[in-house]
């Protein structure tokens, strides 16, 4: 038999906010068994031992330059902004905006911006020229271009369609297909889309672009030493220096010449040859965009073309280059510096071991914590008296002798 003595009964819950321990204009409630107490909605303060009622609730008791915060109106723009950026409230809303003649991203820094920046990107259309006079841009054609440069500008012709059927197209520009020279003086020339075609009259036989005469009718009719039948007369194919360009070999199989550049020179073998130069590595440019090249060598000494980023641009300048986040320190925030184009931390890798490192003005200033001597910039060491040692703050080791 189990026998209760009344006496020493006691309820099995005790209500942990009954009575209530909270102070005045506040709720109680219980977690984990213990009371948690809370400022009333619409208040604010410490809730054990008074809330009073907050300024406003929401953003719209607060005058449009002012939000609500923790139910005080609060000057919207305060800390809101990057650095030299401007702010104007608007519906207690902060807006953020880099003031006039200044660029970059508001909410983190404003820089004044450069004039030539107005065109970069260009803001002109393809193969013109773009300047910045009196804080315009003012687009205009290359040399040997014409159009309208805010659109784009092109060669008189790219192609012989370009041009008139009696013209063609050189140098991108439309001659006329039988100008002077083309034909011999005799000749009859002719133009068969947009190409001239040379012919002798009827009772001539030769070469109709060097002379008109009887001497022979084929190939076949002249010596080895001469085995082109070329207009009046057999020649050889090579000879007289105007087959093949400045510098160029000619070659005469048959009555054929065969114009090639010396093995050591480029160019055009029927203009002109010239010798290799460190130049010819950057033609056409092998980089990436936003890369430029320069002549160079490899490990080997061999010549060979250079890739590098533009300045201010950083990537693979092989395939492509982008603009850097920064290009000077004061583009970064006071604790960073520009490297490499890139904002870093001024105090990364700068001070010794359980040294600390603030960061004033872009410089890295080290110093050893409370209770720590030694030198900042390589190691700092716990300052001890058990062995007898004390440290000087200059972060010399003194002993005291027994």
């Amino acid at each position: 038999m189990i026998i209760y003595n009344p006496t020493s009964y006691t309820s099995r819950y005790t209500d942990p906010c009954s009575p209530n321990p909270c102070g005045s204009n506040t709720q109680c409630r219980v977690a984990e068994g213990r009371p948690v107490c809370s400022c009333l909605a619409g208040h604010w303060g410490n809730p054990l031992t008074y809330c009073q009622r907050g300024e406003c609730e929401v953003n719209q008791d607060c005058p449009n330059s002012k939000s609500c915060r923790n139910y005080k109106c609060e000057d919207v723009c305060a800390g809101q902004c990057g650095h030299n950026a401007d702010c104007t409230p608007r519906n207690h809303i902060a807006v953020c905006s880099c003031p006039a003649r200044h660029v970059g991203d508001p909410s983190v820094s404003c820089r004044r911006m450069d004039p030539q920046e107005l065109c970069y990107p260009s803001p002109c259309g393809q193969n013109t020229k773009c300047e910045v006079i009196n804080d315009v841009p003012v687009c205009t054609c290359l040399p040997g271009y014409f159009g309208s440069p805010s659109t784009g500008c092109r060669h008189e012709c790219e192609s012989d369609y370009d041009c008139s059927p009696s013209q063609m197209c050189q140098q991108y520009k439309c001659t006329s297909a039988c100008a002077a020279g083309t034909c011999a003086p005799t000749a009859i020339c002719d133009v068969n889309n947009h190409r001239p075609t040379c012919s002798c009259p009827k009772g001539y036989f030769g070469d109709p672009y060097t002379s008109c005469r009887a001497e022979c009718l084929s190939h076949a009719d002249c010596p080895s030493d001469r085995p082109a039948c070329l207009g009046d007369r057999c020649v050889n194919p090579c000879s007289g220096g105007s087959v093949c360009g400045v510098n160029a070999n000619c070659e005469a199989r048959g009555a054929t010449p065969i114009c090639s550049c010396p093995r050591t020179m480029t160019g055009d073998p029927f203009v002109r040859c010239r010798p290799f130069e460190p130049a010819d590595l950057c033609e056409p440019n092998p980089c990436g965009e936003n890369a430029r090249c320069q002549p160079g060598h490899d490990n080997t000494g061999k010549e060979r073309p250079v890739c590098t980023c533009l300045p201010g641009y950083t990537g693979d300048a092989l395939t492509r280059c982008r603009r850097g986040e920064c290009t000077a320190d004061v583009e970064c925030r006071h604790d960073q510096a520009c490297v490499d184009y890139q904002c870093k931390n001024v105090c990364s890798g700068q001070c010794g071991v359980d040294a600390e490192c603030n960061a004033r003005n872009r410089v890295a200033t080290c110093s050893c914590p409370p209770g720590y001597a030694g030198d900042a910039l390589s190691r700092c060491y716990p300052k001890s008296t058990s062995t007898g040692a004390r440290y000087s703050t200059s972060g010399r080791v003194y002993y005291n002798k027994k």
